[in-house]
C-alpha cells in the first residue's frame, strides 16, 4: 500500500472513530510523525479527506470538520434523496442471490456463530450499503453516495448507545432487503426513508453536538 493510502486510511478511521474529534488540528509535520510517513503523502491524504468533507484545509494545516445539528440535518436530507433512489433502482435491477444472503445475516441478529458481536449490526449495514450501490448500477449515484460515506460512518459511530434503536434498525434493514428482493421499488424507497428518519432522530439524541 502506498504511503499516501496508509496516511489516508489511518486519518479517515481516526476521524470516523472520533479519536480525532471535530476541531482537531492536523499539522503536516505532526500528522506525518503520527502515521510514520513523509509530509507529501500526508498532503495527498488530507486533500482526499477534504474532498469527502471530513477535513478543511488552510495552508499546511487541516482541521477536522465540525458536526453540528445543522450539519447532521443537511447530511440526512441528502442521504434520503440519494438512498431512497438507490433502493428503488436496486429493487428494479438487483441480483437476488446477494440480497438473499444478507436477509439471512440480518435475521441471525447481532450474534455470529453463537458469539455476540456489538459491531456486527454496523458491519451488516455497511454490507447492505455496498450491495445496494452495486445493484442500482448507476455510477453517478454511486459516486455521490461514496462522497458522503465518511460523514455517515462518523455519525453512525457515535450513535450506538441505544440498544432498542439497534433492534429496530435490524428490523428496518430486514424490511429494506425484503422489499428489494421482491422487486417492489416503491416499498423499498418508502422503508428506506422511514429507516433514515428514525436514524436521524436517534442521532440527534445521542451525538455530542
Amino acid at each position: 500500500m502506498r504511503a499516501s493510502d496508509l496516511a489516508y486510511e489511518g486519518l479517515r478511521q481516526d476521524i470516523i472513530d472520533w479519536v480525532l474529534p471535530p476541531g482537531s488540528t492536523l499539522g503536516e509535520i505532526e500528522t506525518a510523525e503520527r502515521y510514520r510517513v513523509s509530509r507529501t503523502p500526508v498532503r495527498e491524504a488530507l486533500a482526499r479527506l477534504a474532498a469527502e468533507g471530513l477535513v478543511s484545509t488552510s495552508g499546511r494545516t487541516a482541521i477536522v470538520t465540525s458536526l453540528t445539528r445543522k450539519d447532521v440535518l443537511e447530511l440526512f436530507e441528502l442521504r434520503e434523496a440519494l438512498e431512497t433512489q438507490a433502493a428503488r433502482l436496486a429493487a428494479r435491477r438487483r441480483s437476488p442471490e446477494r440480497f438473499a444472503e444478507l436477509l439471512e445475516e440480518f435475521r441471525r441478529g447481532p450474534s455470529s456463530e453463537g458469539d455476540a458481536d456489538p459491531r456486527r449490526p454496523y458491519f451488516l449495514a455497511s454490507e447492505l450499503d455496498v450491495a445496494i450501490d452495486a445493484a442500482c448500477q448507476s455510477r453517478y449515484l454511486q459516486s455521490a453516495l461514496e462522497d458522503i460515506r465518511g460523514q455517515i460512518a462518523r455519525v453512525r459511530f457515535h450513535a450506538r448507545s441505544n440498544p432498542h434503536r439497534e433492534e429496530r434498525a435490524i428490523e428496518e434493514h430486514i424490511q429494506i432487503v425484503e422489499a428489494i428482493l421482491s422487486g417492489d421499488e416503491m416499498f423499498a424507497s418508502q422503508v428506506t426513508a422511514v429507516h433514515l428518519r428514525n436514524s436521524l432522530a436517534n442521532v440527534l439524541d445521542s451525538l455530542p453536538l
